[in-house]
């Protein structure tokens, strides 16, 4: 059986990049693979996050897991630090990985650039990334191509280790769809999706308002003609709506291009912005709902315990092998 881990950081709001990238995956993998999903509270302070704010942010992330349809007794939800074996593995990991191969990280350039200096976490937490998959022996990660890099790290790392002090970790394989793995920016669809990005047009909220999508959509950068047409080379924007309005309508590409077939840029945007509001009306009555009755604690408990049992039956085999002396 396949072992998925994946994680996401409480650092903002979610988008629906997040939601169709990945968060619409992990609710289809709970019912195909064993899967554990963390927020990763842990990474979350390579940027020095407000305390409060990170507080509140990993619990309004957890409440959007289960709004979208993670089921903690299908699955382990549970929070980073709440599993100790994440930072002690990470520091050993982080002790198995050269200085060369951090700096080489394309991510660790992009987020140091223009800044007199970063924290060493920024640079040193690809190495916590690889503790926390390799922690639950896990066999795929859902990935996007921007950690790919990363992924390619922990399995050097596993390898590695499994030649100096015997087998001990699996290899874990890249997951990634060919539909929906990388939701482009509304503003510019040579970028990624992001919550960090400071014009909020460029994004969808999942729990923006029906007015405010319909807004976002209709300010959504378009192409030079008017085709309605699925060409990432000759018309990136208009192919990340129609992959936005497909993955939300739950058509294909071709159904989505037949629908607008000469039709106009306004009556598409209507469309996308209609489908949009239709796939997350649910998902935000069902995270009122569970903020309301406080459902995120308890599947924190029960996720944690799972994910401890696993995890530290990982972390007492690297302590042997390593020469650590265990616990009396």
């Amino acid at each position: 059986m396949m072992r998925i881990l994946s994680g996401i950081q409480p650092s903002g709001t979610l988008t629906l990049g997040n939601y169709l990238g990945a968060l619409q995956r992990f609710v289809e993998l709970q019912h195909q693979a064993e899967c554990f999903f963390c927020v990763v509270d842990l990474h979350a302070w390579t940027v020095q996050p407000d305390p409060q704010q990170l507080h509140e942010r990993t619990l309004q992330l957890a409440a959007m897991y289960l709004a979208c349809g993670i089921d903690p007794d299908q699955a382990a939800l549970f929070v980073q630090s709440h599993v100790s074996a994440h930072a002690e593995l990470g520091w050993l990991v982080q002790c198995l990985t050269y200085l060369g191969e951090l700096e080489r990280m394309t991510q660790f350039k992009e987020k140091r650039q223009g800044k007199e200096s970063v924290v060493a976490g920024l640079m040193t937490y690809p190495a916590l990334m690889a503790a926390d998959i390799l922690l639950y022996q896990t066999t795929h990660v859902p990935v996007g191509e921007d950690q790919k890099q990363h992924l390619e790290l922990t399995r050097d790392i596993a390898e590695r280790f499994n030649n100096r002090y015997g087998q001990t970790f699996v290899i874990p394989d890249p997951l990634i769809s060919d539909v929906g793995a990388r939701i482009m920016s509304l503003d510019d669809p040579t970028k990624k999706m992001s919550k960090s990005n400071p014009n909020s047009n460029s994004y969808i909220s999942l729990l923006d308002s029906p007015d405010t999508i319909l807004n976002k959509c209709k300010r959504a950068v378009t192409d030079s003609d008017k085709e309605i047409r699925y060409d990432w080379d000759a018309k990136p924007a208009i192919s990340n709506l129609i992959e936005i309005h497909a993955l939300c309508s739950g058509l294909t590409i071709e159904a989505v291009e037949a629908l607008y077939q000469g039709k106009g840029y306004g009556d598409f945007k209507k469309g996308v912005a209609e489908s949009v509001i239709n796939r997350l009306r649910p998902i935000q009555e069902r995270y009122e709902r569970i903020q309301k009755e406080n459902l995120v604690q308890e599947a924190f408990r029960k996720g944690a315990e799972k994910a401890r049992f696993v995890a530290n039956a990982t972390l007492t085999t690297v302590r042997e092998r390593m020469g650590l002396v265990l616990p009396f």
